[in-house]
């Protein structure tokens, strides 16, 4: 695995989608697709510190805004550690990153998504 500290260019694009959608599905109000997009963009930035970091921020940001004490407490921890799991390499693949999912475990990742790693030239953890 070659270590970035920041995103690659090569797999940048699909990451600022999905951080571009999450944007505008919050704007018209569509909470459960702005939080796929979040979710989304999470596994593909989850590698990379600054990204990983800026996805949990924008989730504790967005458990503030619908009053979800629950995500709001469970970022809290993913926000503080989870750029440093980055860094040294120790990410749970696949994970979504929301407080419904243990912070730990690593998930499949969907074909769509594999898709975008592959074409990227990215492989994962």
């Amino acid at each position: 695995m070659k270590f970035y500290t920041t995103i690659p260019q090569s797999i940048k694009p699909y990451y600022l989608e999905e951080l571009n959608k999450y944007q505008d599905e919050l704007s018209i109000g569509n909470l459960e697709s702005a939080w796929n997009n979040l979710e989304r963009a999470h596994i593909i930035g989850q590698q990379y510190p600054f990204s990983h970091t800026l996805v949990h921020f924008k989730m504790l940001q967005f458990g503030i805004k619908i009053k979800s004490r629950k995500e709001i407490i469970g970022q809290i921890p993913r926000l503080i550690f989870g750029g440093v799991k980055s860094f040294v390499g120790k990410i749970p693949v696949g994970n979504p990153g929301g407080a419904n999912v243990p912070p730990l475990k690593s998930f499949p990742i969907e074909k769509e998504l594999q898709a975008i790693f592959e074409k990227a030239g990215v492989r994962l953890g």
